[in-house]
């Protein structure tokens, strides 16, 4: 066998606290939170130098062989199928590898196995499952391969990795997962280090300035409890961001309105957190709600479901301050309660059940990740 010892590396979920659909673009604020749940990603040597990945979304093992720089389903098995389920893992392991060719180190043979709380009996909650694995395989081949990597190598990496597959995302689910705890973010032109790495090598990549990348931890909020509600629906964030980004709308006076009003939102959330001022984040969040609300008529993308309606409906009847998490259109949504009104987070629980959402007994991480 060939490569190191075994390597085990957790990462968590996120939500998105405010500022969803603005962050995509390059430099525009967003908060985001790490959950209590993770992705573990365990990768151990093989004797030869395929990859075989494991995984708890799917029954058989997936393998692949390399061809060059990339990794090729082998024959046998379902192309389509192997794609689908391993798309993040693989992009996280030829970035990796393509880093370990650029320093003269060897590729080895790895098995990888995946396991995750972010989704029941395979149906994701919207907890941003993608960017937990792609982080966690990322920091897990390193290890295991002999990479030292600070944190934010590790990231840029990451984001290297997944906007190999989508440019569009914004890379907040990646920060969430590479540091824990609450962070505020601003993401980078993805082409643009796209780019970067393709002329110059993933490590000059890591090495240079990337505009507009800005990922900073900030206090949670002090008497207030995150409580997050599933609407059993799940929604994709690709195709809804994708509606956003019609060139027809991007370019138009409505769509500039939403971006600057997101980034005042977001500050001074940001400033309320930094400042210990929960009354000033609820009235943050509250705004968030309502400028996703008009986004979401204007650009008609399908964010607010019924269930999440009623999800922010519940949480505002008792004092609250509720929105979906991320791109809406289903999954998840939050409310900032009174961490001390246990009769109030009740009745919300209780009302929300009756409107087909379900409680998710999650919460953000007790401390930054460690990776």
């Amino acid at each position: 066998m060939t490569g190191g010892p075994t390597a085990v590396r957790h990462a968590p979920g996120k939500l998105f606290v405010a500022g969803e659909y603005a962050v995509v673009e390059p430099g525009v604020p967003a908060i985001v939170a790490a959950v209590d749940r993770s992705v573990t990603v365990t990768v151990d040597a093989r004797d030869d130098d395929g990859v075989v990945i494991s995984s708890d979304l799917v029954t058989r093992p997936m393998r692949l062989r390399r061809r060059d720089a990339a990794l090729e389903v082998c024959p046998g098995q379902d192309e389509k199928q192997v794609r689908g389920a391993s798309a993040h893992v693989v992009s996280a392991v030829e970035t990796v590898a393509a880093l370990l060719t650029e320093r003269g180190l060897p590729v080895p043979g790895l098995d990888i196995t995946v396991s995750s709380r972010l989704h029941d009996s395979g149906t994701k909650f919207g907890l941003g499952s993608s960017g937990a694995v792609t982080v966690a395989s990322v920091a897990a081949v390193a290890a295991h391969c002999g990479l030292e990597l600070s944190r934010a190598d590790r990231f840029r990496l990451a984001l290297l990795a997944s906007a190999r597959l989508d440019p569009s995302g914004s890379g907040g689910d990646l920060a969430a997962a590479t540091w824990g705890g609450w962070v505020a973010y601003r993401a980078p032109d993805r082409a643009q280090v796209l780019a970067l790495a393709r002329r110059h090598g993933v490590g000059r990549a890591l090495r240079a300035p990337w505009p507009g990348l800005e990922v900073r931890e900030v206090p949670p909020p002090r008497g207030l409890r995150l409580e997050v509600g599933w609407t059993g629906r799940p929604a994709s964030t690709t195709s809804l961001v994708a509606g956003l980004h019609r060139r027809e709308w991007r370019a138009s006076a409505s769509y500039r309105a939403f971006i600057e009003t997101s980034t005042e939102i977001v500050g001074a959330a940001t400033d309320a957190l930094d400042n210990g001022d929960d009354r000033a984040l609820t009235r943050q969040i509250r705004r968030a709600r309502t400028e996703l609300a008009r986004l979401d008529t204007e650009a008609r993308l399908g964010i607010f479901t019924p269930e999440l309606t009623a999800l922010c409906e519940a949480a505002e009847a008792v004092g609250g301050a509720a929105k979906p998490s991320g791109a809406g259109g289903g999954d998840c949504g939050i409310a900032l309660l009174d961490a001390t009104d246990t009769r109030a987070v009740a009745q919300v629980h209780e009302r929300w059940t009756a409107a087909g959402v379900r409680p998710l007994s999650v919460g953000p991480t007790p401390e930054r990740n460690q990776g």
